[in-house]
C-alpha cells in the first residue's frame, strides 16, 4: 500500500507538534494537503514528498553522498515508491539502496522527522521534468555499520563527515542536539 495523504498530514502534524516554530516554513505543504494534491506523485510539480536519512555513526559523524545528477554532497534520500507505507520507511529504503548498507545495521532514532525542508529542484530535460519542489522529510538514524556498494546510477561517492558540513543551520543544530 502506497503512502497516503493522511499519513503525510499526520507526519507533518506530529513534526509541527515538536517544532511549532516551523509552521510558517511548511505553509506550502499544508496548502497542498488542503487542496487535495497527490503529494506522493512525482508528477505533482507544485511539490511532492521525498524522504531523507540523517545517518550518524558512533563518532558523531553524518553520512553524505555525492549525488550524480545534481553534482552535490547531500544526505541519502529520494522519492517514495508504491511499496513504501511510511515516509520513514522511504528514507531507510533510499539509504540502503544508495549506500549499499544493510538495513539490519541501521536503527531509527525517532519515529518523527528531525527536519522538514522544502527546496527547489532544477528542471531536467532528460526526465522531462520542469523545475519543481521537493518536500523532504528527514529522519534520524544511527549505525555502527559502514557503506557498502554504492548505487552507481545515482551516487558517485559517500563519506562520513562532521556535522559542520550540514549547510542548513536548523538541521545542523537538531543533529547536534540529538547526538548529545
Amino acid at each position: 500500500m502506497a503512502i497516503t495523504d493522511g499519513h503525510i498530514r499526520e507526519t507533518a502534524e506530529d513534526y509541527l507538534d515538536a517544532h511549532p516554530e516551523d509552521k510558517v516554513d511548511l505553509v506550502p505543504l499544508l496548502t497542498l494537503l488542503d487542496e487535495g494534491a497527490k503529494l506522493d506523485s512525482r508528477k505533482e510539480f507544485r511539490g511532492h514528498v521525498t524522504a531523507g536519512a540523517v545517518l550518524t555513526d558512533g563518532r558523531g559523524q553524518v553520512l553524505m553522498i555525492h549525488h550524480r545528477a545534481l553534482s552535490q554532497w547531500l544526505l541519502p534520500g529520494g522519492h517514495t515508491e508504491p511499496e513504501d507505507t511510511t515516509l520513514q520507511q522511504t528514507a531507510l529504503r533510499e539509504l540502503t539502496e544508495e549506500t549499499g548498507m544493510s538495513a539490519d545495521d541501521v536503527e531509527a532514532a525517532c519515529p518523527r522527522p528531525l527536519h522538514v525542508d522544502i527546496h527547489t529542484i532544477p528542471a531536467n530535460a532528460v526526465k522531462q521534468e520542469p523545475e519543481h519542489r521537493h518536500i523532504d522529510f528527514r529522519f534520524l538514524f544511527r549505525t555502527s555499520g559502514d557503506v557498502g556498494e554504492l548505487q552507481a546510477e545515482e551516487v558517485t561517492d559517500a563519506e562520513w563527515r562532521d556535522i559542520a558540513f550540514i549547510l542548513d543551520p536548523v538541521l545542523r543544530r537538531r543533529i547536534s542536539d540529538a547526538l548529545r
